[in-house]
């Protein structure tokens, strides 16, 4: 059984606002940022991260309602 936990990502907002990062497994914590997907990829790569989970952090934060498709 698969638990859907919603990750609050409020102070990753407000630090890295605007900028890539890269989070480990946990989907909490911060491996690298910068504002090039690149640059990310490279740095996360030299930390011994292969496949980190790469997110854009957006500037401004919206609402957002949709469906999951089920």
């Amino acid at each position: 059984m698969v638990k859907n936990m919603a990750i609050n990502w409020t102070q990753l907002f407000k630090k890295y606002k605007g900028q890539w990062v890269a989070l480990k497994d946990d989907e909490r914590t911060v491996i690298t940022h910068a504002k090039a997907l690149e640059d990310v990829i490279d740095k996360s790569s030299r930390l011994g991260f292969d496949n980190p989970l790469l997110f854009k952090v957006p500037t401004k934060i919206a609402n957002y309602i949709g469906s999951n498709g089920t």
